[in-house]
């Protein structure tokens, strides 16, 4: 015969088994167990999944690793950055980065913490190889974003990084030879046929193969978002190959080379750094996605942007096409993401999977020379 159970002893019983339950070692699990859990990502410009600087880690593994081990996410990025910023092999960033016209290593960057919603970037900074972590520095030691030039380098000094004559290596001093020797053999050039001498000087360079088409306009950017749903973004630079002294471009703005919002996803760029701040595209793909669009959505509408306000016909291919190269990597909150370009080229990615180089989704067919 059953026993009849009082009200009482019905939820004490039940609370026992479900403690009980809790115990056991299948349960004890479940809370682990989150169905709306962000899948952690690290994206990046292609030279994250080629350079190791003596490492057994490309940057974004080395990135991915760290954060999924409980680094900070911008900490894991800056670290995955670092390998290019310091493999000389890396033409694009860092040490043994392309100078400028004068054959001067100058260097840009910024990076944008979306947790804590702060940011702090360097430009036209010399001497130092990792500008990323001075970026870093700027952040976390001052009020202000961005510092540049001289202001940049004694910051770097009084924060204990290593100031260097000069970050070229036999390399890439090598290459501004060359391309001092075929801009202007004569020295006799006008103001505008020296600007155009300059512009093929490079690009002939990029034909002959002499620099890789990627290294020209440099630049490696990584961004990332952990499983808690953190997001984070750095990008560094050399810079244009060969620019004029003192140019910055938009690796290290704010809306342009990198934008990071915590509540939303984080953009960066790497490419013709003009067509970008002219746009201000990394915060125009956040804010589309801010409004539902994808990854690949909010930055296909940043490409058709440059499309359109590309009209001077110096900028233009035959085909009355922008005549240049420029993509975009995007992460948002959820942990999905994209790589989209002006013309196909690739980009890099690490998941759970290990790290991958995967083409980008290009908005033209054909080539920007074409």
């Amino acid at each position: 015969m059953a026993t009849k159970l009082t009200r009482r002893e019905f939820v004490r019983t039940s609370a026992a088994a479900g403690v009980a339950l809790g115990a056991s070692p299948v349960f004890g699990k479940a809370p682990a167990v989150q169905t709306n859990a962000v899948k952690p990502v690290v994206v990046a410009s292609n030279n994250g999944n080629v350079y190791k600087n003596g490492g057994a880690e490309v940057g974004v593994q080395k990135a991915f690793n760290m954060m999924t081990k409980g680094a900070d996410v911008l900490d894991a990025l800056i670290a995955g950055v670092n390998n290019c910023e310091l493999d000389p092999a890396d033409s694009s960033v860092g040490y043994g980065g392309l100078p400028n016209a004068d054959g001067i290593v100058q260097l840009d960057s910024c990076c944008m913490h979306g947790p804590t919603k702060r940011a702090g970037g360097v430009a036209a900074l010399e001497g130092v190889r990792t500008p990323s972590l001075v970026a870093k520095a700027v952040l976390e030691m001052t009020d202000h974003h961005l510092l540049v030039g001289k202001g940049a380098q004694d910051f770097a000094r009084n924060m204990g990084f290593k100031i260097e004559d000069d970050l070229n290596t036999e390399k890439s001093r090598g290459l501004w030879l060359e391309w001092k020797r075929r801009i202007d053999p004569e020295h006799y050039l006008d103001p505008k046929k020296r600007g155009q001498a300059m512009e093929m000087a490079g690009l002939s360079m990029v034909r002959d193969g002499l620099i890789d088409p990627d290294h020209y306009y440099g630049t490696i950017n990584c961004d990332g978002v952990n499983s808690k749903g953190e997001v984070c973004g750095v990008t560094t630079t050399s810079g244009l190959s060969w620019k004029i002294p003192g140019r910055v471009g938009d690796s290290p703005i704010l809306g342009a080379g990198l934008y990071v919002d915590g509540d939303v996803g984080a953009a960066g760029s790497t490419g013709r750094g003009e067509a970008n701040l002219y746009n201000l595209c990394s915060f125009l793909i956040v804010e589309q996605m801010r409004l539902g669009k994808s990854p690949k959505d909010a930055g296909m509408e940043a490409l058709r942007r440059i499309q359109k306000n590309t009209v001077e016909k110096r900028l233009l291919n035959a085909r009355g096409l922008p005549n240049f190269g420029i993509n975009f990597y995007i992460v948002n909150k959820k942990g999905e993401y994209a790589g989209v370009s002006m013309y196909q080229a690739n980009y890099a990615v690490c998941t759970e999977n290990g790290p991958q180089t995967v083409p980008c989704e290009p908005l033209l067919q054909g080539r920007a020379t074409d």
